[in-house]
C-alpha cells in the first residue's frame, strides 16, 4: 500500500475477522443477562382489534413485561414513527397517518406488531405471546396498487397517499402533438424482499439516566433523534451504536418499531432487553423494495431525436408511510428521469397507494434504478418500434460531451460526462460484432439468444456534508472517526487506505472508528453511494488542518521559517534542515513536548456538488424454449466512476449490485393473495438468486473525473443494480421477439417465460 501510492486494489483488512468468525454483530455483543423480547404479530392483513387481553401472558413463567400500544402511551411515550412526506401537485401535503409502534385499534398488514412480551428466555416470551387473548373483526384487504378499496387510513379515504407531479405538462403535451413518432411502454417493476444476510436486531440498556441502543443499522443519528422524541429524553442521555452489520442495502437505514419498543422496555425494567428477528420475521416485516408500474411515453422527431418524455407511475407504499417511501418514487426517481439523453421537456406524475402489505422503502439505488429501468426499457421498445439500432438510438440522443455542465430536465446539474466514449468501450468489450455468430451457435443447440443494453446514470444522494476526526495515540497509531457506517462495503479498508495515501501513516497503524454517537458528534450515515465520496472529502480537510498545525511547530524544531516547511504525503521537509519526520514521528514529538493540541483534529466539510456515475451494461441471455429457463451467459459492464480510490472494492460493489439486479430480473418476486397473505414467505417460495444464476462479470472503467469533489470520484455502491435490471430485461425481450413475444415483465422465471412463449404461439396460430 505504501509503495505504490494512489488508487490501489488493496485487499479488505476487515475480511480476516469476518471470515474467521471474529465479527462483532449485535447478537454477539448483547449484555449478559439481557431479557428477550418477542412480538405478537397480526396473522391477518386488515382487521379491527376487538380484544387484546394481556393478563394471562403476564402470569407466565419468566415474563417480566407485556406491553401493547395502550401501555406505551400510558408510559408517556410519543409511540409513533416519524416519516417524510411529499407535497401533492396542488401544493397540499401528502397523507401522513400515524404509524404506531404497536397496533392501535387496527392491524394493517400481516406481521403488524400488536404486543411485545419481555421474558428471561426467548422460549418463555414465545409461550407467553401465545397466551395473549387477541381477537379481531377482519376487514376487506386492499392489495391491488390502485385507488379505492377498503380505506386503511382516514387521512387517505381513497387509499391515495399522494398525487405528485414534476415538469411542464403543457409543454410536454405540445411536444407530443407535433412529434413524428410516439412510443408508449408499460413497465412493471416487481416487488422484492431485501433479505440481508444478518436479520434486523438490537439490544437496549438503561443505567438509570442514559439509554444505550445498539442496532444493526446504517448510521446512528436518525435513531438517536427518534429516541429523543419517542422516549422524550435529553439528547445527552442517549447513546446509539452500530456494531458490525451484515448487509443493509437501504433497508436497514430506517427506523422500525422493534428498536424503540426494546428501548422503552429496557428503561421501564432497568434491565437490558434484546431482540433479534428471525428469517420469517424479516420476510414479513422488513421494508420491501420497488413495486411500481410506470406508463412511459417518448416523443421523437422525424430523425429519431427525443422531443419529450412523459411518465405516469403508480407505486405501492404498503400499509404505512416508511421513512423515505414517499420521496423515493417521486423526487429521487425524478433526479435521473431523462437519464443520459438530451431532452428537457418532461412530465412525471406519480400516485402513491396504501395497501395492506408490508411497507416499501429504499432498496439499493432508491428511485434511481426504478427510473433507469423504466427509461431504458422504453428506449429499447422505441428502437424496435422505429426499426432502428438500439445502440445508435442512444448515441443519437446522448447529451453531447461539449454541453457539460448540463442542467437536466428535472434540475440536476450533471458536471461531466462522455457517454459515447463509454459506450464505444463497452461495444468493444462485449464483442458486439460477434453477437450474430454467438446467436447462431445458440440456435444450433435449440436456444434463443438475446442481447440487451442499458445505459444508466445516477445521482449520489444523502447529506453532502460530513465530519471526521483524526487522533494520534501513545502507542504510535492513529484513529480516524467517521460519520458513515459499513454494512460490508469495505469502509475500514478504504478509509485507512485513503488516510495513509494522504499522510504516509501505514494503513495497519490506522484504526477506523464508526457507529457510536458518543464518539462521533454527527454523521450522514451510509446510503445513496455517498460514503467514500463525502468521507474522503472531509478526510482531506482534516489532513489539511493537521499539516497547517504542525508546520509552525516543526519550523521551530527545524530552525526554519514556517513557510519553508512542506509536507509531501509522507514526511515534513524543509530546505536547510536534516529533519524529515513522518506524521507519526511528528505526533510522537508533540506528545513528548506535552502538545495535546497537536494530537486531535476535527473537520467538517461539504462536497461542492453531487457526482453522477454512469455506464453501460450489456447482457446476453439464452432461453430454452422447451422449459422457459433463462440463463445469463455473458455480462459486460463499462462504468465511468471518475477516479478510483480502490479499484478492487469498486469491482466488488459492481458484482454485488449486478447480482441483486439479476435476482430481481430472474428469480425474485413477492406474491400476496387477495386477502393480503404473503405467499412467498420462506425461501421455499421466494427464490433468491444462486451462484449458478450469476454469470462472470466483465468489468472495465472509462473514467471522466468528476469536478464535484477534489478526488474526482463518483460513487459506485448502487451502480451495478441501477444498470442490470434493464439490460437483462431487454436481452430477454430480444431473445423472445423472434417468437412473437411483444411484452416481457420481470421476473423471468421458467414458468413465466414458458407461458409468454405459449401465449405468443397461440396468438400466432
Amino acid at each position: 500500500m505504501d509503495k505504490f501510492g494512489k488508487s490501489q486494489s488493496v485487499k479488505r483488512t476487515e475480511d480476516i475477522r469476518f471470515l474467521t468468525g471474529q465479527g462483532r454483530y449485535v447478537d454477539d455483543i448483547t449484555p449478559e443477562g439481557a431479557l428477550h423480547a418477542y412480538f405478537l404479530r397480526s396473522p391477518v392483513a386488515h382487521a379491527e382489534i376487538t380484544e387484546l387481553n394481556l393478563e394471562d401472558a403476564r402470569e407466565m413463567d419468566g415474563v417480566k413485561l407485556v406491553l401493547s400500544m395502550a401501555e406505551l402511551e400510558a408510559m408517556g411515550l410519543d409511540a409513533t414513527l416519524a416519516c417524510t412526506v411529499v407535497k401533492n401537485r396542488d401544493g397540499s401535503k401528502g397523507a401522513d397517518p400515524m404509524r404506531p409502534l404497536l397496533a392501535k385499534g387496527r392491524v394493517r398488514f400481516v406481521g403488524d406488531p400488536v404486543a411485545v412480551v419481555v421474558a428471561e428466555t426467548l422460549e418463555q416470551a414465545r409461550d407467553a405471546a401465545e397466551a395473549i387473548e387477541f381477537d379481531y373483526e377482519e376487514l376487506p384487504a386492499h392489495v391491488k396498487v390502485c385507488a379505492g378499496g377498503e380505506p386503511l387510513h382516514k387521512e387517505a379515504p381513497d387509499n391515495v397517499a399522494y398525487d405528485w407531479a414534476m415538469g411542464d405538462e403543457a409543454a410536454t403535451e405540445e411536444a407530443f402533438a407535433k412529434a413524428a413518432h410516439h412510443v408508449s411502454c408499460e413497465v412493471v417493476d416487481n416487488r422484492i424482499i431485501v433479505n440481508s444476510l444478518e436479520p434486523r436486531g438490537c439490544f437496549a440498556e438503561y443505567d438509570g439516566q442514559r439509554i444505550h441502543l445498539s442496532v444493526n443499522g446504517q448510521g446512528v443519528w436518525p435513531y438517536k433523534a427518534q429516541i429523543k422524541r419517542i422516549l422524550k429524553m435529553n439528547e445527552d442521555d442517549i447513546r446509539v451504536t452500530n456494531p458490525d452489520v451484515g448487509g443493509g442495502f437501504g433497508m436497514k437505514a430506517m427506523p422500525y418499531p422493534e428498536y424503540f419498543v426494546a428501548a422503552a422496555a429496557a428503561r421501564e425494567l432497568g434491565v437490558p432487553v434484546r431482540w433479534m428477528g428471525d428469517r420469517s420475521e424479516s420476510i414479513l416485516t422488513d421494508n420491501a423494495g420497488r413495486d411500481l408500474v410506470s406508463t412511459c411515453e417518448l416523443a421523437f422527431d422525424e430523425n429519431h431525436k427525443i422531443l419529450a418524455y412523459r411518465v405516469t407511475t403508480v407505486n405501492n407504499l404498503g400499509a404505512y408511510n416508511s421513512n423515505f417511501a414517499q420521496p423515493i418514487q417521486t423526487e429521487l426517481f425524478a433526479k435521473v428521469l431523462m437519464g443520459t439523453y438530451d431532452c428537457t421537456t418532461t412530465f412525471h406524475a406519480v400516485k402513491g397507494i396504501f395497501t395492506n402489505t408490508t411497507q416499501v422503502d429504499a432498496y439499493r439505488g432508491a428511485g434511481r434504478p426504478e427510473a433507469i429501468f423504466a427509461l431504458e426499457r422504453t428506449m429499447d421498445a422505441a428502437a424496435r418500434e422505429l426499426n432502428v439500432d438500439p445502440w445508435e438510438l442512444r448515441r443519437k440522443n446522448f447529451i453531447p460531451k461539449d454541453q457539460f455542465p448540463y442542467r437536466s430536465a428535472t434540475g440536476e446539474l450533471y458536471d461531466v460526462g462522455d457517454f459515447e466514449r463509454v459506450l464505444d468501450r463497452v461495444e468493444k468489450e462485449c464483442d458486439l460484432k460477434g453477437f450474430a455468430a454467438r446467436k447462431s451457435e445458440s440456435a444450433s443447440r435449440g436456444k434463443l439468444r438475446g442481447m440487451g443494453l442499458c445505459y444508466y446514470i445516477e445521482s449520489i444522494l444523502g447529506d453532502p456534508s460530513e465530519d471526521a476526526k483524526v487522533e494520534f495515540h501513545e502507542d504510535g497509531t492513529a484513529s480516524i472517526y467517521v460519520g458513515t457506517q459499513s454494512n460490508g462495503q469495505g469502509h475500514e479498508t478504504v478509509y485507512a487506505q485513503f488516510l495513509s495515501d494522504q499522510t504516509g501513516i501505514p494503513a495497519d497503524k490506522i484504526n477506523v472508528v464508526q457507529g457510536d454517537s458518543d464518539l462521533i458528534a454527527r454523521g450522514g450515515g451510509t446510503g445513496g453511494s455517498r460514503s467514500v465520496t463525502v468521507q474522503t472529502h472531509v478526510t482531506l480537510a482534516a489532513v489539511t488542518k493537521i499539516v497547517a498545525a504542525y508546520r509552525p511547530y516543526l519550523a521551530e524544531k527545524m530552525g526554519v521559517d514556517e513557510e519553508a516547511v512542506k509536507f509531501d504525503d509522507v514526511s515534513f521537509r524543509a530546505e536547510g534542515s536534516n529533519l524529515a519526520p513522518t506524521m507519526l514521528e511528528a505526533a510522537a514529538m508533540a506528545m513528548a513536548d506535552g502538545r495535546k493540541d497537536l494530537l486531535s483534529f476535527s473537520a467538517t466539510a461539504e462536497i461542492p456538488g453531487r457526482s453522477y456515475p454512469n455506464g453501460a451494461h450489456v447482457a446476453e441471455v439464452e432461453v430454452d424454449e422447451e422449459t422457459g429457463k433463462v440463463d445469463v451467459v455473458r455480462y459486460t459492464v463499462t462504468d465511468d466512476f471518475g477516479n478510483l480510490i480502490n479499484p478492487m472494492l469498486v469491482a466488488g460493489q459492481i458484482h454485488g449490485g449486478v447480482a441483486q439486479g439479476l435476482g430481481q430480473a430472474l428469480t425474485e418476486q413477492v406474491v400476496y393473495d387477495d386477502d393480503g397473505q404473503l405467499l412467498s414467505a420462506s425461501f421455499m417460495d421466494y427464490a433468491m438468486p444462486r451462484a449458478d444464476d450469476m454469470p462472470f462479470v466483465d468489468f472495465t472503467t472509462e473514467g471522466t473525473p468528476s469536478t464535484a469533489n477534489p478526488m474526482g470520484m463518483k460513487g459506485c455502491g448502487e451502480a451495478g443494480t441501477v444498470g442490470s435490471m434493464a439490460s437483462v430485461a431487454n436481452a430477454v425481450q430480444d431473445a423472445l421477439w423472434e417468437r412473437g413475444v411483444r411484452k416481457t415483465d420481470m421476473p423471468f422465471t421458467p414458468s413465466r417465460v414458458w407461458q409468454m412463449l405459449q401465449d405468443a404461439n397461440g396468438a400466432a396460430s
